[in-house]
């Protein structure tokens, strides 16, 4: 009886550390190498069209990191994170990757990892890796988001802070309103509440956050709330709670 092959899939911007796991790999019968990328964006759609069993990953590379690629799949194989970089690694367990290889790493640490993927691909349980996390676990501590990237239909697109006029939460998803358009990302509106810069954006209402420098009047509606007005045809509900804090933060 033939024994199963696990695909794989290298992702990484620098030639060299591809070619290092490929010759790591190169004595494992039980591995096929079907693909190498040098960016997120071909990551992506080799994911997505070959449907890898395991993929060693870069964090930092050009374009969208690896967390960031990982966001856009809808469903995600078996990851093993290999980078430079030791500040990731919390961000990478929280989200049950299988395993953090800190470069340069040796052949021990790599086997070891290695055996750990294809004992959980060939395993009957579900892969875990936790969707709902990744979005929360790409700031670093002390740094507010410069950036969001989201995935409509076939493209995939890098949206400045700047360009966001307004979120909106949409039941496990939000929406965000921008100069180029609406866009639709699962995640959370406390994430963004705590990951976007308090003196440009503010938290009004439990369904909406908006960018300060678009508001032009706030008006009272009704007995314990108030409309933001921010043109003719855009008016945005700002709750007694959030009054205060609006009202600090523009003055």
């Amino acid at each position: 009886m033939n024994r199963r092959k696990f695909k794989c899939i290298i992702i990484d911007d620098e030639k060299l550390a591809r070619d290092i796991v490929k010759n790591m790999l190169s004595n494992n019968s039980d591995i096929e190498i079907i693909a190498e990328c040098e960016n997120g964006f071909d990551g992506l759609k080799a994911i997505q069209e070959l449907k890898p069993d395991i993929v060693f990953l870069d964090v930092q590379m050009p374009k969208i990191t690896g967390f960031e690629m990982l966001e856009l799949l809808d469903e995600i194989p078996e990851i093993i994170f290999t980078t430079a970089f030791d500040q990731y690694a919390i961000k990478a367990f929280e989200v049950n990757a299988i395993d953090y290889l800190l470069k340069p790493f040796s052949e021990e640490r790599f086997k070891s990892a290695l055996d750990k993927a294809i004992k959980k691909a060939n395993s009957d349980s579900p892969h875990n890796l936790i969707k709902e996390k990744l979005s929360e676990n790409v700031i670093t501590s002390g740094e507010y988001l410069k950036r969001i990237v989201v995935k409509k239909i076939q493209k995939i697109l890098v949206i400045p802070i700047e360009d966001i006029e307004y979120i909106e939460a949409q039941d496990d998803y939000v929406m965000f309103m921008t100069t180029q358009g609406k866009f639709m990302k699962k995640g959370t509106m406390n994430f963004y509440e705590k990951n976007l810069d308090p003196k440009v954006f503010s938290r009004i209402h439990r369904s909406y956050i908006i960018r300060i420098d678009l508001i032009k009047q706030i008006e009272p509606y009704g007995k314990d709330s108030y409309i933001i007005i921010v043109n003719k045809d855009l008016k945005l509900p700002l709750s007694k709670s959030k009054y205060q804090q609006l009202k600090n933060s523009i003055l």
